[in-house]
C-alpha cells in the first residue's frame, strides 16, 4: 500500500497530524462491547411496538381483524392518527415531478409487501409480536405493477389516486451538438455506433443494526425525547415536527446513540418514527420499536434497480464523440423524504460521463412507481448505475475496435490542464489528474497481474477497469440546482476550550462508522496544538449540538471538517488576543506550540487563557467577550462541491465448468485531495469495495409475479463475507481541492461505486473468446455458464 503524506496547514504549530495514520479512537469501546444502541437504552414502563405489515403487494384494504386475546386499546389503525399525524409528502422543486402521499399506516389500499397497516403495543416485544401475528387483514388483491420498463412503455392503472399514471419523473436533455453527431454517423462520416442494454437489480444497505426508535416525554422539561438510529438528527427533528400538528421543534429533542451502520438507508424520514413520536405524546408513556431483519428486507428503503439503454458514437481512434443514455428506475410504491423516488435515475444521468471529455450527450432519466418497497439512498446514490453504464460502454467500444480498454480511456479523459472543468451536465470539477491515476493503475497491473496464469486450465482470467468521479461536500448551488427543498449548504461546529486545557467539539454531522471522533480531533489538534487525547468530539443530540445537515453524500470531512477548522481558527485568534494583552507581544508574534502561546516576554498555556476568559476576567480586556466557546457555520466559497476520483482494477478467474467468478486481485488508485487520516480513508475504501462486490456478484432483491419478495433472509439474499473479498491494494494520490479547508475532498461513497463495472469488465475480458455478454448485475454463474455453453455449441 502506498500513501502520499498530506501537507500540514500552519506548519510548525503542531506535529503533522493532517495525514497521520492515527488509530480510530472509537474502536476500543466497540471492540469491548461497550457501545449503546437504541435497543440497549433502559426506560421504565416502556411499551414495545410491533407492526402488522401487508402480506400483499397491491390490494384494497377492507378490514383489520384483531385476534380474540388482543386488547382493543393496544391496537392502532390509520384512522386513530387522523389529525394527529400527517402522511409523508416528498417534494422536488422541478417540473414534471409527481409526488404522492406516503401514509403512515395504510388506508384504503396497500401498495407493497411490508407496508405498515397497524401497530400493536405490549409490555414486551415478544407479546407485541404474538398479538400482531394474531391479527388478520382482509385485502382484496389487485394486479401489481412490477416491471418499470413495461410500465413506462405501456402505462397501466395508476397506483395513486392523485396521479394519472405511474411516472414519478422524466428528466430529459440534449446537450451540445448531439443531433449533428447522430446525423453524421448516419451519413457515413467515419463514426461508429454501439448500443447495449444494461440492468442492475435491487439491493439493500444491510447495516448490522436495523432501524430503531424510542420516544417518551421528558418529565423535567415537558419536551418529547426521541432516540433514533438515524444519520441526520437535526433534519429528522424538523421533519417529524412538520408531520405532527402542534409539535414545535423546541418541544422535540432527537438523540442519536451509537448507530450500527447506515449507508444512506437511515437518512430519510420513515412512518415508524412519526408514529412512535405521536403515540408517545398521546400515551404519555415511553414506546419503542426495533426493526427486525425481515422488516429491514421489506420495509427499509431499497436502492438501484436500473434498466438502461446506452449508446455511444466513436471513431477509429477510440475517441467517443457522443453518448445517448436512458435510465429507467423502479422506484417502488412511494417517494421517500427527502430523497424522493427520482434520485436514482436523475443522479445516474447527471454523473454518467465521469472523467471523460464528452460534450455531446442526450439522456432521459425515468422513475416509475411500482408495488415494491420504496427506493431511497444507498452508498453511491445513482453513481453505481451511471458508472456501470459508462464504464461498460467504454469497454464495448474497445472490444469493437480491438483496442486495449485502458488506451480507450486515456484517449477520452479530461486533461489535467482543463481543470477546473465544467461537464456537459454542469458539474464543476475542481481539480484532478485522471491520466496520472490511469497510468498508475495500469503500471501496477502490468507489473504484478498481467503475466500470472489462471489457477487451473478450466479457468479463464480477465482484468477489468472502471473509473469514478465522486461529487462530495455539495454546497447550496448544487442542491438548489437539483430542486431539493432542503438545501444542504452549510455545516456547523462549536468548540469550547476548558480551564484545564481540554477541548470539546460539538458538531452537526453524525458519524455511524466514519471515524469523525478521530478525524475531527486531528484537524483541531493541528490548528490548536492541543493533544488529541485532550480533545472530545460530541454529536447526535439536537439539544447539545449546533444545527447541522447530518452525514450523507460524502460531505462530512469537507463541510463538518471545514466547520471544525473554522471554529478552531477563531478560537486561536481569540486566544492570541488574550495572550497578547497579558504578555505584551503582538498577537501575530506569538508562537503556538505544545498547547501554549509563546512570546518574547513569556508564555501562556491555552488552559490559562481559558481561565482568564472565565474566572479571571480582571485580566481580560473589556473589548474581548468572556468565555472560550465559539461556533462556526462553514459555507464553502465555491458551492458546487469537491470531486474525488479513482481508478479501480479487478482481476478475476471464471470457472468455465460452473460459471463461478473468483476475484483474485483488486486495486484502487484514488485521489481525494488531502487525506486527513489514511487509515480511516483506507477503511472507507475497503468497506465500499466489499459492498460493490456484493452488488456485482451476489446481491439482489427478487420478487415473484405476485409481488412477493423472495429474498427476505440472508440465506436468500447473499452478501459477501471475508472469504469473497480479496486483499485490496490502495494507492493514494493527492490533488488538493482549491476550495476546501486543507484541500480535502469527500470520499465516503466512492469505494462502492466502480466495483460492479470493474468486475463486469474483467469477466467480459475473461470470456471474450466466446463473446459472453456481461450486461447485468449480479453476475450469477448460471447467466455466464449458459452463454459459455451456447458459444461452444456454435463453434
Amino acid at each position: 500500500m502506498h500513501s502520499v503524506e498530506a501537507p500540514a496547514r500552519n506548519a510548525g504549530i503542531a506535529a503533522n497530524l493532517i495525514g497521520a495514520r492515527v488509530p480510530r479512537r472509537e474502536d476500543a469501546r466497540h471492540l469491548a462491547g461497550a457501545a449503546a444502541f437504541i435497543a440497549d437504552i433502559a426506560v421504565r414502563d416502556c411499551l414495545e411496538i410491533a407492526f402488522v405489515r401487508s402480506p400483499v403487494a397491491h390490494g384494497v384494504l377492507k378490514g383489520v381483524h384483531p385476534g380474540e386475546d388482543v386488547p382493543p386499546g393496544n391496537i392502532r389503525l390509520a384512522e386513530h392518527f387522523e389529525g394527529r399525524a400527517l402522511p409523508i409528502k416528498a417534494e422536488l422543486l422541478r417540473d414534471g415531478f409527481h409526488g404522492a402521499p406516503y401514509p403512515l399506516l395504510a388506508t384504503g389500499k396497500v401498495r407493497f409487501v411490508g407496508e405498515p397497516v397497524a401497530l400493536v403495543m405490549a409490555p414486551t416485544r415478544a407479546q407485541a409480536e404474538r398479538w400482531a401475528e394474531s391479527i388478520s387483514l382482509d385485502i382484496e388483491p389487485l394486479a401489481p405493477v412490477l416491471d418499470a420498463r413495461s410500465e413506462w412503455e405501456r402505462p397501466g392503472i395508476p397506483l395513486h389516486g392523485n396521479l394519472d399514471c405511474n411516472l414519478i419523473m422524466r428528466a430529459a436533455r440534449t446537450i451540445g451538438d448531439f443531433d449533428r453527431i447522430e446525423a453524421a454517423a448516419r451519413d457515413g462520416a467515419g463514426l461508429h455506433r454501439i448500443e447495449r442494454r444494461f440492468t442492475m437489480e435491487r439491493v439493500l444497505a444491510s447495516p448490522l443494526e436495523g432501524r430503531g426508535c424510542l420516544a417518551y416525554r421528558d418529565k423535567a422539561s415537558g419536551a418529547m425525547h426521541v432516540h433514533l438510529s438515524t444519520q441526520r438528527p437535526h433534519l429528522i427533528r424538523s421533519f417529524i415536527t412538520a408531520q405532527i400538528p402542534g409539535l414545535r421543534e423546541s418541544d422535540l429533542r432527537v438523540i442519536v446513540p451509537d448507530v450500527g451502520g447506515g449507508f444512506g438507508a437511515k437518512s430519510n424520514l420513515y412512518p415508524e418514527e412519526v408514529l412512535l413520536t405521536a403515540l408517545a405524546m398521546e400515551l404519555d408513556r415511553p414506546v419503542r420499536w426495533i426493526e427486525d431483519r425481515y422488516e429491514h428486507f421489506v420495509a427499509s428503503n431499497h436502492s438501484r434497480q436500473h434498466d438502461q439503454d446506452i449508446a455511444a458514437w466513436f471513431d477509429d481512434t477510440g475517441r467517443i464523440h457522443a453518448v445517448d443514455a436512458t435510465f429507467i428506475v423502479d422506484a417502488g410504491a412511494y417517494c421517500a423524504k427527502s430523497s424522493t423516488g427520482a434520485i436514482e435515475a436523475n443522479m445516474a444521468a447527471n454523473v454518467m460521463l465521469g472523467p471523460y471529455d464528452i460534450r455531446h450527450y442526450r439522456f432521459q432519466a425515468i422513475s416509475i412507481y411500482t408495488n415494491k418497497s420504496p427506493v431511497g439512498p444507498y452508498r453511491g446514490v445513482g453513481r453505481p448505475g451511471g458508472c456501470f453504464a459508462m464504464e461498460r460502454i467504454v469497454d464495448e467500444v474497445a472490444h469493437c475496435l480491438g483496442m486495449d480498454p485502458v488506451e480507450v480511456r486515456r484517449r477520452n479523459l479530461i486533461p489535467a490542464e482543463k481543470m477546473p472543468y465544467v461537464t456537459a451536465t454542469g458539474l464543476a470539477y475542481d481539480s484532478g489528474d485522471y491520466r496520472q491515476a490511469v497510468d498508475e493503475a495500469a503500471r501496477h497491473v502490468e507489473t504484478n497481474w498481467r503475466t500470472r496464469p489462471p489457477a487451473h486450465a478450466r479457468r479463464r482470467a480477465g482484468i477489468g477497469y472502471a473509473m469514478l468521479v465522486e461529487q462530495a461536500g455539495h454546497g447550496s448551488e448544487e442542491w438548489f440546482r437539483r430542486g431539493s427543498p432542503t438545501v444542504y449548504g452549510h455545516e456547523a461546529a462549536r468548540v469550547t476550550l476548558n480551564g484545564d486545557g481540554t477541548l470539546e467539539i460539538d458538531v452537526g454531522t453524525l458519524a455511524h462508522g466514519q471515524g469523525h471522533a478521530t478525524s475531527y480531533a486531528q484537524i483541531a489538534a493541528q490548528i490548536t496544538a492541543i493533544s488529541i487525547a485532550d480533545i472530545r468530539v460530541r454529536q447526535g443530540d439536537t439539544a447539545a449540538t449546533p444545527y447541522g445537515m447530518g452525514t450523507v453524500a460524502s460531505r462530512s470531512i469537507v463541510m463538518g471538517g471545514g466547520a471544525v477548522a473554522q471554529a478552531c481558527e477563531a478560537l486561536i485568534a481569540k486566544a492570541r488576543r488574550i495572550a497578547s494583552a497579558n504578555l505584551g507581544d503582538a498577537p501575530g508574534e506569538l508562537a503556538l506550540r505544545d498547547g501554549a502561546l509563546h512570546g518574547v516576554h513569556g508564555s501562556l498555556s491555552l488552559a490559562e487563557v481559558s481561565r482568564i476568559s472565565t474566572v479571571q476576567i480582571h485580566k481580560l480586556p473589556k473589548d474581548i467577550e468572556p468565555g472560550m466557546s465559539l461556533q462556526a457555520f462553514y459555507r464553502p466559497s465555491v458551492e458546487t462541491g469537491t470531486f474525488s476520483y479513482a481508478v479501480h482494477a479487478a482481476r478475476v478467474e471464471v470457472d468455465v465448468d460452473t460459471g463461478f467468478v473468483t476475484i483474485t486481485d483488486y486495486l484502487v488508485v484514488e485521489d481525494c485531495g488531502t487525506v486527513v487520516n489514511p487509515l480511516i480513508a483506507d477503511g472507507q475504501v475497503i468497506g465500499g469495495v466489499a459492498q460493490g462486490i456484493g452488488q456485482a456478484l451476489y446481491e439482489a432483491m427478487r420478487y415473484n409475479r405476485d409481488g412477493q419478495p423472495l429474498t427476505v433472509t440472508f440465506g436468500d439474499y447473499v452478501v459477501p463475507s471475508a472469504m469473497e473479498v480479496p486483499h485490496i491494494e490502495i494507492i493514494h494520490l493527492c490533488t488538493p481541492s482549491p476550495f476546501s479547508a486543507f484541500g480535502v475532498k469527500g470520499m465516503g461513497e466512492g469505494g462502492s461505486v466502480p466495483p460492479p463495472a470493474a468486475i463486469a469488465n474483467a469477466v467480459r475480458a475473461a470470456l471474450h473468446e466466446r463473446g459472453v455478454a456481461v450486461d447485468r448485475t449480479p453476475i450469477d454463474p448460471d447467466y455466464l455458464l449458459a452463454q459459455w455453453l451456447a458459444g461452444e455449441q456454435t463453434r
